[in-house]
């Protein structure tokens, strides 16, 4: 959740020559409808049941991949482990205000921030993350990308899975 998944993971993947797919628009073109679109149409509980149909489709369906998850998908139903059997999994680990202050502008596009104020934002986060990391760290690898740009972190996940 805004720690720049689908920016290393686009980046990183042209270096280590796999494809890159990207969760979140995989699922809308398979819906022909946005995430945010979804989550009016079928609600949380129906998007993470089309999440975990499309973890499985990208898991079974196609090899040297490259996949961007949104932030929920490792939490829910047996996704983190299908992810873990299917390859090397990777947590872009970030402290909850400096999420907070790169969401802070994408509000809007994400349905589970939509009408937070920045206190409320900082308080779901750390919240969210206090669910979550004990699946995010499950990940083959963990790396801090709070202080380190784009390049640097592509970098430091590509030696490490060379």
């Amino acid at each position: 959740m805004g720690c720049g998944k689908s920016t290393v993971g686009k980046r990183l993947a042209s270096k280590l020559g796999l494809h890159f797919i990207d969760l979140d628009r995989y699922i809308e073109s398979k819906y022909g409808r946005t995430i945010p679109e979804q989550f009016e149409d079928v609600g949380e509980a129906g998007f993470r049941e089309r999440e975990h149909e499309a973890v499985n489709d990208v898991c079974t369906l196609y090899d040297n991949v490259l996949v961007s998850t949104g932030g929920g998908a490792p939490c829910f139903f047996d996704n983190m482990k299908k992810m873990m059997d299917a390859g090397v999994t990777v947590y872009l680990k970030m402290t909850p205000m400096a999420l907070a202050s790169r969401l802070k502008g994408a509000r809007k596009s994400r349905p589970l921030l939509k009408d937070k104020t920045q206190e409320e934002l900082v308080e779901f986060i750390e919240k969210t993350l206090e669910g979550r990391e004990p699946y995010y760290e499950l990940a083959r690898i963990v790396v801090s990308a709070l202080s380190i740009d784009v390049d640097g972190l592509v970098n430091r996940i590509y030696h490490t899975v060379k």
